[in-house]
Protein backbone atom coordinates (compact mmCIF):
# COMPACT_ATOMS: atom_id res chain seq x y z
CA UNK A 1 0.00 0.00 0.00
CA UNK A 2 1.22 3.19 -0.84
CA UNK A 3 0.47 6.60 1.10
CA UNK A 4 -0.08 10.27 -0.43
CA UNK A 5 0.35 12.90 2.60
CA UNK A 6 -1.83 15.89 3.25
CA UNK A 7 -1.07 18.91 1.91
CA UNK A 8 -0.68 19.92 5.36
CA UNK A 9 1.46 17.28 6.09
CA UNK A 10 5.12 18.05 7.18
CA UNK A 11 8.46 16.43 7.82
CA UNK A 12 7.99 12.99 10.37
CA UNK A 13 4.27 13.41 10.14
CA UNK A 14 2.32 11.40 12.43
CA UNK A 15 0.93 9.91 8.68
CA UNK A 16 3.13 8.76 6.90
CA UNK A 17 6.32 7.45 9.51
CA UNK A 18 9.69 7.07 8.00
CA UNK A 19 12.29 3.79 8.53
CA UNK A 20 15.18 4.44 10.82
CA UNK A 21 17.64 4.74 7.87
CA UNK A 22 15.43 7.15 5.63
CA UNK A 23 14.63 9.05 9.45
CA UNK A 24 18.55 9.65 9.69
CA UNK A 25 19.11 10.21 5.95
CA UNK A 26 16.31 13.24 5.92
CA UNK A 27 18.27 14.95 8.78
CA UNK A 28 21.09 14.98 7.30
CA UNK A 29 19.37 16.11 3.98
CA UNK A 30 17.81 18.66 5.79
CA UNK A 31 21.07 19.79 8.10
CA UNK A 32 22.91 20.14 5.22
CA UNK A 33 20.56 21.47 2.45
CA UNK A 34 22.14 18.96 0.10
CA UNK A 35 19.15 18.77 -1.99
CA UNK A 36 19.77 21.84 -2.99
CA UNK A 37 16.15 23.46 -3.04
CA UNK A 38 14.94 20.12 -5.40
CA UNK A 39 12.69 17.92 -4.61
CA UNK A 40 13.87 14.11 -3.48
CA UNK A 41 12.95 10.70 -2.78
CA UNK A 42 15.22 8.43 0.03
CA UNK A 43 15.16 4.81 -1.15
CA UNK A 44 15.48 2.31 1.58
CA UNK A 45 16.24 -1.08 0.18
CA UNK A 46 16.55 -2.59 3.73
CA UNK A 47 12.71 -1.79 3.37
CA UNK A 48 12.04 -1.89 0.09
CA UNK A 49 10.46 1.48 0.38
CA UNK A 50 10.30 5.09 -1.75
CA UNK A 51 9.70 8.36 0.36
CA UNK A 52 9.08 11.26 -1.62
CA UNK A 53 10.15 14.60 -0.43
CA UNK A 54 8.95 17.87 -1.64
CA UNK A 55 11.82 20.56 -1.85
CA UNK A 56 10.99 21.85 1.19
CA UNK A 57 11.34 19.08 3.27
CA UNK A 58 7.57 18.12 3.45
CA UNK A 59 6.43 14.67 3.47
CA UNK A 60 4.66 13.92 -0.23
CA UNK A 61 4.25 10.69 -0.36
CA UNK A 62 5.45 6.96 0.71
CA UNK A 63 4.93 3.45 -1.37
CA UNK A 64 6.59 -0.31 -1.34
CA UNK A 65 9.38 -0.10 -4.66
CA UNK A 66 10.60 -3.31 -6.48
CA UNK A 67 14.58 -2.92 -6.46
CA UNK A 68 17.35 -5.16 -8.21
CA UNK A 69 17.10 -8.89 -7.60
CA UNK A 70 20.95 -9.26 -5.93
CA UNK A 71 21.27 -7.70 -2.34
CA UNK A 72 24.75 -5.18 -3.41
CA UNK A 73 25.28 -1.53 -3.35
CA UNK A 74 27.63 -1.24 -6.95
CA UNK A 75 26.43 -2.14 -10.34
CA UNK A 76 28.74 -3.70 -12.89
CA UNK A 77 30.46 -1.10 -15.07
CA UNK A 78 29.04 -1.69 -18.45
CA UNK A 79 25.51 -2.20 -17.49
CA UNK A 80 24.17 0.41 -19.78
CA UNK A 81 25.83 -1.50 -22.95
CA UNK A 82 24.49 -4.80 -21.71
CA UNK A 83 21.20 -5.82 -22.89
CA UNK A 84 18.43 -6.72 -19.29
CA UNK A 85 18.21 -10.34 -20.10
CA UNK A 86 22.49 -10.72 -20.40
CA UNK A 87 22.32 -9.65 -16.89
CA UNK A 88 23.25 -12.94 -14.63
CA UNK A 89 21.26 -12.95 -11.43
CA UNK A 90 24.08 -11.60 -9.44
CA UNK A 91 24.54 -8.34 -11.38
CA UNK A 92 20.84 -7.54 -10.76
CA UNK A 93 21.48 -4.76 -8.34
CA UNK A 94 20.50 -0.97 -7.52
CA UNK A 95 23.29 0.76 -6.66
CA UNK A 96 23.39 3.08 -3.65
CA UNK A 97 24.42 7.18 -3.74
CA UNK A 98 23.29 10.00 -4.39
CA UNK A 99 21.66 10.40 -7.68
CA UNK A 100 20.54 13.37 -10.21
CA UNK A 101 17.63 12.51 -11.61
CA UNK A 102 16.29 14.12 -14.47
CA UNK A 103 12.77 13.60 -16.31
CA UNK A 104 13.08 11.12 -19.37
CA UNK A 105 11.77 8.51 -21.64
CA UNK A 106 12.12 5.03 -22.44
CA UNK A 107 12.57 3.03 -25.38
CA UNK A 108 8.51 2.92 -25.61
CA UNK A 109 7.84 6.37 -25.30
CA UNK A 110 7.16 5.84 -21.57
CA UNK A 111 7.67 8.71 -19.42
CA UNK A 112 10.52 7.81 -16.67
CA UNK A 113 13.02 9.38 -14.20
CA UNK A 114 16.38 8.15 -14.74
CA UNK A 115 18.36 8.36 -11.34
CA UNK A 116 21.50 6.44 -12.75
CA UNK A 117 21.42 7.08 -17.18
CA UNK A 118 24.81 6.00 -17.26
CA UNK A 119 23.48 2.35 -15.91
CA UNK A 120 20.44 2.70 -17.81
CA UNK A 121 18.38 3.04 -14.44
CA UNK A 122 14.99 4.74 -13.88
CA UNK A 123 12.28 5.02 -11.46
CA UNK A 124 9.46 3.68 -13.62
CA UNK A 125 5.47 1.92 -13.05
CA UNK A 126 5.29 -1.47 -12.42
CA UNK A 127 4.91 -2.91 -15.92
CA UNK A 128 3.12 -6.29 -17.18
CA UNK A 129 5.86 -9.02 -17.00
CA UNK A 130 5.63 -12.37 -17.51
CA UNK A 131 3.34 -13.82 -15.21
CA UNK A 132 6.11 -16.37 -13.32
CA UNK A 133 7.87 -13.17 -11.90
CA UNK A 134 4.54 -12.00 -10.10
CA UNK A 135 5.40 -9.04 -9.80
CA UNK A 136 1.93 -7.38 -8.97
CA UNK A 137 2.11 -9.84 -5.98
CA UNK A 138 5.60 -9.02 -4.60
CA UNK A 139 5.02 -5.28 -4.57
CA UNK A 140 1.90 -5.87 -2.56
CA UNK A 141 3.79 -8.35 -0.21
CA UNK A 142 4.53 -6.99 3.18
CA UNK A 143 8.02 -8.84 2.70
CA UNK A 144 10.82 -6.74 1.86
CA UNK A 145 12.59 -9.86 0.25
CA UNK A 146 9.65 -10.37 -1.95
CA UNK A 147 10.41 -6.98 -3.69
CA UNK A 148 13.81 -8.10 -5.13
CA UNK A 149 13.12 -8.61 -9.21
CA UNK A 150 13.82 -6.47 -11.18
CA UNK A 151 17.39 -5.79 -13.10
CA UNK A 152 17.93 -2.39 -10.79
CA UNK A 153 15.26 -0.04 -11.36
CA UNK A 154 13.10 0.90 -8.72
CA UNK A 155 9.66 0.39 -9.86
CA UNK A 156 6.89 1.70 -8.17
CA UNK A 157 2.82 1.07 -8.49
CA UNK A 158 1.11 3.02 -11.26
CA UNK A 159 -1.17 4.91 -9.09
CA UNK A 160 1.82 6.33 -6.95
CA UNK A 161 3.63 7.30 -10.26
CA UNK A 162 0.75 9.02 -11.66
CA UNK A 163 0.08 11.19 -8.29
CA UNK A 164 3.37 11.26 -6.58
CA UNK A 165 6.50 10.86 -8.83
CA UNK A 166 5.79 12.37 -11.77
CA UNK A 167 4.66 15.63 -10.48
CA UNK A 168 7.27 15.82 -7.98
CA UNK A 169 10.55 14.54 -10.66
CA UNK A 170 8.54 14.26 -13.92
CA UNK A 171 9.41 17.66 -15.13
CA UNK A 172 12.34 18.70 -13.27
CA UNK A 173 15.32 17.41 -11.96
CA UNK A 174 15.88 16.42 -8.57
CA UNK A 175 18.30 13.95 -5.91
CA UNK A 176 17.71 10.30 -5.10
CA UNK A 177 19.21 8.87 -2.16
CA UNK A 178 19.28 5.02 -2.57
CA UNK A 179 20.44 3.42 1.13
CA UNK A 180 22.94 0.98 1.17
CA UNK A 181 22.16 -2.32 2.99
CA UNK A 182 25.80 -3.84 2.83
CA UNK A 183 26.67 -0.85 5.14
CA UNK A 184 25.60 1.65 7.55
CA UNK A 185 23.80 4.44 6.43
CA UNK A 186 25.95 6.87 7.93
CA UNK A 187 29.13 5.96 6.07
CA UNK A 188 27.45 7.25 2.65
CA UNK A 189 26.09 10.14 4.43
CA UNK A 190 29.78 10.95 6.14
CA UNK A 191 30.44 14.06 4.32
CA UNK A 192 34.07 12.95 3.11
CA UNK A 193 32.71 9.50 2.06
CA UNK A 194 30.11 10.74 0.43
CA UNK A 195 31.32 11.09 -3.46
CA UNK A 196 33.44 8.54 -3.64
CA UNK A 197 30.21 6.20 -3.06
CA UNK A 198 27.96 8.42 -4.93
CA UNK A 199 27.13 8.89 -8.76
CA UNK A 200 29.06 12.17 -10.58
Amino acid sequence: MFLVAPAAAVEFSPGIGLSDDAGVAARWVADHQDNRNQPFVIVDKRRARLYAFAATGQVVGESPVLLGLAVGDTSIVDMAARTPASLAPAERSTPAGRFASEPGHNAQGEDIVWFDYDAALAIHRLRPSPANQHRDERIASSRSDDRRISYGCIVVPVAFYDAVVRPLLGSQRGIVYVLPETRPVSDMLHRDDFLSFSSP
